[in-house]
């Protein structure tokens, strides 16, 4: 994965699940969902830009490119893995998401490959 901080991580991973959930992303749907003001997103999504990660149309809406999407999905995975691990371990639903969230940038290859391991296991 790219070197890129937690927060920008956080962005394209919400770009991702609205774009899943609404078909589509904006910036004040992103403030809604991180819990965020809108001025702070406008400038995460410059440089998100900047840097090649994501792309915006007329209508401002947000695209992820293939960078973008890399990272997003990476992320995003880990996070859904995670937090159904969580939940399996016996954690209610909110706090895994929660949980989950903190964990999916720390987490080393290594030790997430042996929870997906784990979760295989326990899923047949």
């Amino acid at each position: 994965m790219l070197n890129i901080h937690e927060s920008a991580e956080d962005y394209l991973e919400a770009i991702l699940r609205l774009k899943e959930e609404k078909g589509f992303s904006r910036a004040v749907d992103i403030a809604a969902q991180l819990g965020v003001s809108k001025p702070s997103v406008s400038v995460a999504m410059k440089r998100l830009r900047e840097n090649g990660y994501i792309t915006t149309d007329e209508d401002n809406l947000l695209y992820l490119t293939d960078a973008g999407m890399e990272i997003a999905s990476k992320i995003y995975h880990r996070h859904t893995t995670l937090a159904r691990y969580l939940v399996q371990l016996g954690v209610d639903p909110e706090t895994a998401q929660e949980d989950a969230c903190k964990m999916e940038h720390d987490i080393s290859d290594a030790t997430f490959k042996a929870f997906c391991a784990q979760l295989h296991r326990t899923d047949s």
